[in-house]
């Protein structure tokens, strides 16, 4: 089936997808060394097969309901905890859900789902795909590993009644393949620093892919601000921003004292997305020692948070989200790799949802000129494709149900 590229605009219908980068479209926005994900494939998850997206520094899922954008950014976030160690038990809470539903079960009564990603940077591009077993019982049953059409790691389940998947690595010593068993609730991936020794060309190059796409897929933050959680007053605890912006109000106290220059930006936006003036925007310590989110109008009066609409919630907290990064978003950076060489990634599933047209255009240019800065990436899902291109320099990908 085709695929059309236009001004930087991916046309996907829901079956046999598949994208390259799409003509027009900016740089990945991506310093050079850091390495990040450009490509997300969902060979069979959900509602997709045989699909491949493209990603940029500022990718926009578009298309109607049910088309897919949130199952897309669903695998990302799947795949960024499973490169982050987590147990596939811990990603996939509903693992039938993500089964495509027509797939039939096997003559074992066994269905499952594929997905896997390309990770660019210093090694060159590096495939990583992933084949996972829902029923009867949730597991890792394939993975493969692969740079420069050669195979680097490649994982099978052997055995069905062991908790195993047989591994085979690259070593290109004395014996060109390692074989040893790993792990089926783990990903291989993120589990080869501690299994292999490193001590050939074979063996370093098997490292740096591997450890080139756990970077790209760790430090990510998925956003969903939910607004009937950001009106009450906090308490104070680390001033790290939660996924759903709960502790709005807190991040707002901490951040007004510590970075100015981006303080002030937020100030900025909230000026042009928010009703009436706006003269700053603060957290406030109250007696008893919780802190409420407050804009400050420049006249004495100042307006709680919770008295704002759900627009203007969701549109000030993605935009403290867009402003700010690893050192308050609450994530898991990769500790053992310097900050200048991470990639850091928000997913924001419905990005646009509750925001007016003129917030929703000023949100979708902050993001722009965030992720143009390489200070961020940000995959998103709009339910309004109208008007995308005014985010210059981004990847859009339309999605048809």
């Amino acid at each position: 089936m085709a695929v059309s590229c236009v001004s930087g605009a991916v046309s996907l219908p829901s079956q046999e997808r598949r994208g390259g980068e799409p003509s027009g479209t900016a740089g990945d926005g991506a310093p050079p060394g850091r390495p990040r994900l450009t490509e997300l494939r969902l060979s069979a998850f959900a509602g997709h097969r045989r699909t491949a997206f493209p990603l940029g520094a500022l990718t926009l899922f578009t298309g109607p309901s049910g088309s897919g954008k949130s199952s897309a950014l669903r695998a990302y976030e799947a795949l960024a905890r499973l490169g982050g160690g987590a147990g596939v038990g811990e990603v996939f809470l509903d693992p039938v859900a993500c089964v495509p539903e027509r797939a039939r079960p096997d003559a074992q009564r066994r269905r499952g789902f594929r997905v896997g990603c390309t990770a660019d940077g210093p090694e060159g591009p590096v495939r990583l795909d992933v084949a996972v077993q829902a029923e009867p019982e949730l597991r890792i049953v394939g993975e493969r590993l692969s740079a420069g059409g050669l195979v680097l790691l490649e994982t099978a389940l052997r055995d069905p009644s062991r908790p195993f998947v047989q591994a085979a690595w690259h070593t290109a010593g004395q014996s060109p393949v390692t074989r040893a068993p790993l792990p089926d609730d783990r990903l291989g991936t993120a589990l080869l620093p501690l299994r292999v020794a490193g001590k050939t060309d074979g063996q370093r190059r098997v490292l740096a892919a591997a450890e080139q796409m756990v970077v790209a897929l760790r430090s990510v933050f998925a956003c969903d601000p939910r607004p009937e959680r950001m009106r009450a007053a906090v308490p104070l605890g680390s001033g790290r921003l939660l996924g759903g912006c709960d502790n709005l109000a807190e991040v707002l106290w901490r951040t007004r004292t510590e970075c100015g220059q981006r303080h002030a930006q937020l100030v900025a936006a909230a000026r042009a997305g928010c009703a009436g003036v706006v003269a700053d925007v603060v957290g406030e310590v109250l007696a008893d020692g919780t802190v409420r989110g407050v804009l400050d109008r420049g006249d004495r009066v100042r307006t709680e948070l919770g008295r704002l609409g759900d627009g203007e919630l969701r549109y000030l907290a993605l935009s403290l989200v867009l402003l700010t990064g690893p050192g308050v978003w609450e994530i898991d950076p990769v500790g053992e790799v310097p900050a200048a060489l991470q990639t850091l990634t928000v997913l924001a599933d419905g990005l646009d949802r509750g925001l007016d047209p003129g917030q929703r255009t000023e949100l979708l240019q902050l993001a722009s000129r965030m992720c143009e800065r390489g200070h961020i990436r940000l995959v998103g899902a709009v339910s309004d494709g109208s008007g995308v291109a005014e985010a210059g320099g981004a990847t859009v990908v339309h999605l048809e149900a």
